[in-house]
């Protein structure tokens, strides 16, 4: 299976033009807007995301950035669910693939509490414990918009600031490992990382200065052996 993973694009989707080869799912971890409120943003977002077709499957969540899917949930989906080839996740899964090779993937898009933006919950506190239980046993890929701790959670310069995951998430998928993880948020994390059994990914394109840097992250990966190459 052919994915393709990006985050953070912050209205700059279209700088992605031309750096998105042929594949079967491509996988977007939340932050398409900028301020949140605009609900063009998010129809200007959908209509590029629709108009790529050369993946059978396009998945995307929302990020902190994202408001309108939480102050306006209604508004949101009704544009998002105007473009047929999209699928949006917000704690809820999806199946891909064919009866040979299926993955599960789930999509939330909470994170500890972050200047106050959409989508935030008490550092460590029961309100996220709650949120990743919801993740199912058998997930193969999770999308979440924030890193679990320690993983590619170190923001870049000129912020700098240590280990911004969050602590409940690490617990769970320390004790639940998906085979891939992906996840954005915080751009200085940008990369790939394996432990415990899990491909970490931060697919943040854009840096701490909203400067598309960063490129997309193509692999092949096969789901019955986990088996991970970068193309």
């Amino acid at each position: 299976m052919k994915i393709t993973f990006i985050s953070d694009t912050h209205t700059k989707h279209t700088e992605l033009n031309g750096q998105l080869p042929d594949g079967d799912l491509l996988i977007h971890a939340g932050d398409i807007m900028n301020s949140g409120r605009n609900s063009n943003d998010i129809s200007d977002f959908c209509k590029w995301f629709d108009g790529i077709d050369n993946y059978d499957h396009k998945i995307f969540i929302a990020g902190n950035h994202d408001r309108m899917f939480e102050d306006n949930p209604r508004k949101a989906m009704e544009i998002v669910n105007s473009y047929k080839s999209i699928d949006y996740l917000q704690d809820d899964w999806i199946e891909v693939g064919n009866d040979e090779s299926m993955a599960k993937i789930y999509g939330s898009p909470w994170q500890p509490w972050f200047y106050d933006w959409a989508f935030n919950l008490p550092k460590g506190g029961w309100e996220l414990e709650q949120k990743w239980n919801q993740i199912p046993k058998d997930t193969d890929i999770l999308i979440t918009h924030g890193p679990p701790q320690d993983h590619l959670d170190v923001s870049g310069p000129p912020y700098n600031e240590p280990h911004l995951g969050c602590a409940p998430l690490r617990v769970k998928v320390d004790e639940q490992p998906p085979k891939i993880h992906v996840f954005g948020h915080i751009h200085g994390g940008y990369g790939y990382k394996f432990h415990n059994g899990t491909h970490f990914i931060n697919a943040s394109v854009l840096d701490e200065r909203y400067e598309q840097v960063n490129n997309p992250l193509t692999v092949d990966w096969n789901p019955e052996t986990n088996e991970l190459i970068f193309i």
